[in-house]
């Protein structure tokens, strides 16, 4: 057990600092209030902006040698992984996520350091040859100031997630936290300030979205936006990034399809069930939220997610359980809103549906929808809890169609022993990133994004990197003999 601080600071341009004002972070296990933190206000985000702007226009991550950021993230790694039991209890109480998985999302964030440290000396541009009398090459600049906004549901390994490259090509920082969630954010931040980094390369402020999201994106010392979140509050940030054509890489959700064929290995599928849907109480914008399960097994299928669901131990995340509440009494008001509205419309309900009521905190039950068609309300919208619809199919088509019949494409999933089906399916879904007879089958290594209203860009793996680049072109006129 670790003792929780009562106030919690934003960080800006090398300081804590505090505010007049603060917003009141709950446990999600009780509803009891657990800590405050300073509020960041318009002021701060222009204070932290300035230095960030600062630290770009001075070069300060890039006039040194690219094996001095290599030694700065691999710092920032060491660091984090030394407050991770500190940073996992904080985490756990602010979040309701379990104790064991708080943890895994902190040495995920130090993953993400140390992978980025292996490539921030390997950003490499590139010859082209003009023939005689020209040289031409390109060079990789960085974009300059990156504000990014990271959500509530995996505060910690998302901003790792996203600042790890970010710094590795030489670009500084401004981050928003959660206000449901920021105080592992801040102990994430406590260790980067350890890592020697330079002045205002990084800045966190947790405020309101009205006030220092709205300047973050709106601001002219910016020069990139990165965000994950709801698909209403990106199409707006979209909307004032048009406004200067400013690049931004959006992860905006999803309502992720598991094809499941008669001849898949069932107890292999109910372990990607149980960590698809219901790990972090289904909070997960690539949860497997949508079962399509072949006719000749549909039943079979369907008996044994419900037996999972009712034989799951729900509790505080300090107890390690197996379902975790949701992150507040408005998320949990929502997820039981769409439940009652699906049954309205036809959806039939297998198990749960409603709230845990005889719990303190917000819990809500694991639920299985049965009996579900493509068009529902409960089939086509991002619910964000621990809510599953199966739905049959009788053909290879027929689930492919309905797969894609949405407006998301974040990830999607193939449970067969045919592996020709698993090539035929994944090259057809809609979708950034398609598991295999494993949800959540790939790492940090591996590109994640998505289509359609999932959003676009990739984060993660090699190739997010370059999102945090502008490709620069040099070509030079070579005096004749």
């Amino acid at each position: 057990m670790f003792p929780i601080k009562p106030h919690w600071l934003n960080y800006i341009d090398g300081e804590w600092c505090d505010s007049p004002r603060s917003l009141t972070v709950s446990n999600p296990a009780t509803g009891e209030p657990l800590a405050t933190i300073a509020e960041a206000g318009s002021d701060d985000a222009e204070r932290a902006l300035a230095a960030a702007r600062r630290c770009a226009d001075n070069a300060e991550l890039t006039r040194v040698r690219p094996a001095q950021r290599v030694t700065w993230l691999l710092r920032i790694a060491a660091e984090i992984r030394a407050v991770a039991d500190e940073g996992a209890w904080v985490l756990c109480h602010e979040n309701g996520k379990s104790l064991r998985d708080a943890r895994d999302e902190f040495t995920e964030a130090a993953r993400y350091f140390e992978y980025y440290a292996g490539l921030a000396d390997k950003i490499e541009g590139t010859s082209i040859p003009l023939g005689d009398g020209y040289m031409d090459f390109t060079v990789y600049d960085p974009m300059g100031v990156s504000a990014q906004i990271v959500p509530w549901n995996f505060p910690v390994s998302i901003c790792a997630r996203s600042l790890a490259p970010a710094l590795a090509a030489g670009n500084a920082v401004v981050v928003k936290s959660p206000e449901l969630s920021p105080l592992g954010m801040c102990v994430l931040f406590q260790a980067i300030a350890k890592a020697g980094l330079p002045t205002g390369a990084v800045n966190l402020l947790c405020g309101p979205g009205r006030q220092v999201g709205a300047r973050l994106v709106d601001h002219p010392h910016v020069d990139q936006i990165v965000f994950t979140g709801s698909v209403s509050t990106g199409q707006s940030i979209l909307r004032s990034a048009a406004a200067r054509a400013i690049p931004s890489v959006m992860e905006l959700g999803g309502k992720s399809a598991a094809l499941v064929f008669a001849d898949a290995d069932l107890p292999q599928l109910l372990d990607s069930v149980k960590s698809g849907i219901f790990f972090n109480a289904g909070q997960v914008c690539s949860a497997m939220s949508r079962l399509l399960v072949q006719r000749s097994v549909y039943e079979e299928v369907v008996g044994a997610v419900v037996a999972l669901a009712d034989g799951l131990h729900i509790g505080p995340g300090s107890d390690n359980p197996d379902l975790t509440p949701v992150i507040s009494a408005g998320q949990l008001e929502q997820v039981e809103a769409m439940c009652r509205k699906a049954v309205d419309g036809g959806a039939r309900l297998a198990t749960g549906g409603g709230a845990c009521r005889e719990r303190a905190g917000w819990f809500m039950q694991p639920t299985v929808f049965r009996d579900v068609t493509p068009e529902m309300g409960i089939s086509q919208e991002e619910v964000f809890g621990p809510v599953l619809v199966v739905i049959p199919f009788d053909t290879e088509e027929e689930a492919l169609a309905i797969a894609n019949g949405t407006e998301f494409g974040l990830v999607a999933g193939v449970f067969t022993q045919d592996i020709s089906r698993a090539m035929r399916c994944a090259r057809r879904l809609k979708a950034g990133q398609v598991f295999v007879n494993e949800w959540y089958a790939g790492g940090i290594e591996t590109p994640f994004g998505g289509v359609g209203l999932s959003g676009f860009g990739r984060e993660k793996g090699q190739e997010a990197l370059y999102s945090y680049v502008r490709t620069k072109n040099i070509g030079i006129r070579v005096a004749g003999e």
